[in-house]
């Protein structure tokens, strides 16, 4: 089972990884074509996400995407406002515990969300390349147990972010580099990835 404070633990620790690896996301972020910025946005996001209240699921997910869709971190406060808020839809009622099933399902609702905001799927060297293995492999392994689960994300994220280095970028100022953007990792993948290794690594 996994319980709404070891939950708070996994964002806590995810929030200090990406903390540690801010320059490096930043370093891909403009080696890739972008703005240079991704580490300080996704800093800031999770660094936004400290303020948030809950006792559980439904409603500290909720706060955690009400209190980054405040803030002021361009994309990264839409794309991961959007995904936590379709997590929190997901959740049940009143739940301070899930098994298996209930974790998988709240990814799953997150994942599903961001899918109506932004077109981008696997392949495009995004975030997504990320999440959706991840979000998988969840559900794959729903009847293992907790911990078992979210090893095989963290697994299943750096493969899906490793992978990017091979595409070529279909979204944002990246895209305009054409066949140039093939060879850097993308960023906004990579620091997905970087979350799930901490959510393996605390729980």
């Amino acid at each position: 089972m996994l319980t709404i404070d070891k939950f708070k633990q996994m964002i806590a620790a995810a929030g200090e990884a990406i903390k540690e690896n801010e320059k490096y996301f930043s370093k891909l972020d403009a080696d890739a074509g972008g703005d240079g910025d991704h580490g300080t946005a996704i800093v800031a996001a999770f660094k936004a996400m400290e303020s948030a209240q809950g006792t559980d699921f439904k409603g500290y997910v909720k706060a955690l995407s009400d209190a980054l869709q405040s803030a002021a971190c361009g994309s990264t406060s839409t794309l991961y406002g959007t995904w936590l808020e379709g997590m929190s839809d997901a959740a049940p009622d009143g739940a301070a515990e899930l098994n298996g099933a209930g974790v998988a399902a709240m990814f799953s609702g997150g994942l599903e969300e961001l899918g109506f905001v932004t077109k981008a799927r696997q392949g495009g060297k995004t975030l997504m390349d990320a999440l959706i293995p991840a979000t998988e492999a969840l559900q794959a392994a729903q009847t293992e147990g907790v911990a078992s689960m979210f090893k095989q994300a963290a697994c299943a994220a750096e493969g899906g972010a490793e992978a990017t280095c091979q595409m070529q970028a279909k979204f944002g100022r990246a895209r305009n580099l054409g066949e140039r953007s093939i060879g850097p990792r993308d960023a906004g993948a990579s620091s997905m990835a970087c979350i799930f290794a901490a959510f393996a690594k605390s729980i």
